[in-house]
């Protein structure tokens, strides 16, 4: 039998020398009461872009999807499978969240896989599928050619929680909510380098800083603006 990994080993000791012994009466209630997440947060599976760790959440704050790309596909009954329509089904109508979050983030992959029209990873070329999802938000770019820039990227991956944003609105639970006033929807991306969180505006649907003072990064030759 394979040794279960010993940096998750590690981690778990630690978890138990320090944040659950500092939280356990938190962990405690919400074993025996139950999770009131007030926010329902769709975010990538990348592992640099860890939502709880961004938004420095306690146990049972967020309630967390992820999935390659920060995808909301829109409403359909006809799959099989609809893990992400699942978990937002959960959230809005079981859970009665008030607010969703799509969190975008720089350097993705997957947005990175589609405008570079990649080939297939497997014969099943799942990401490949699941990634079209996002086409009507190219479709809203110009061209990018063969060898699309960082720019387009960038603004790609932007898009793509605008378009995450519009299929939201295609569920009705959704919809009704929002019509109630109970729920209101967010986009927001992520910096990966910078540490730099931008959040969109709901009226002129740009996206801005929600906090202009990052700290600098530092390197070993001193402060990078990056």
């Amino acid at each position: 039998m394979t040794a279960f990994p010993e940096r998750l080993a590690e981690g778990y000791r630690n978890f138990l020398g320090e944040r659950f012994r500092q939280e356990q009466a938190r962990y405690q209630d919400l074993a025996e009461t139950g999770q009131n997440p007030e926010i329902l947060l769709i975010g990538c599976c990348d592992s640099r872009v860890s939502p709880e760790v961004i938004f420095d959440a306690r146990p049972g704050e967020l309630f967390v999807v992820r999935n390659v790309g920060n995808i909301v596909p829109p409403y359909e009954t006809s799959g099989q499978f609809h893990g992400t329509s699942a978990a937002i089904e959960f959230a809005v109508e079981a859970l009665q969240v008030r607010h969703i979050v799509i969190l975008g983030h720089a350097r993705c992959g997957g947005i990175r896989s589609f405008a570079e029209k990649r080939a297939p990873l497997s014969s099943g070329d799942f990401i490949g599928k699941w990634m079209s999802i996002i086409a009507p938000a190219a479709d809203t770019l110009e061209d990018p050619g063969d060898e699309p820039s960082a720019d387009y990227i960038t603004r790609l991956e932007l898009a793509a929680v605008e378009q995450s944003l519009a299929n939201l609105m295609t569920f009705g639970s959704v919809r009704r909510r929002i019509g109630e006033g109970s729920l209101a929807l967010h986009g927001a991306y992520f910096g990966i380098a910078s540490g730099r969180l931008l959040v969109r505006d709901p009226l002129t649907k740009r996206f801005e800083a929600l906090v202009e003072d990052v700290p600098a990064r530092v390197s070993m030759f001193g402060v990078s603006s990056e």
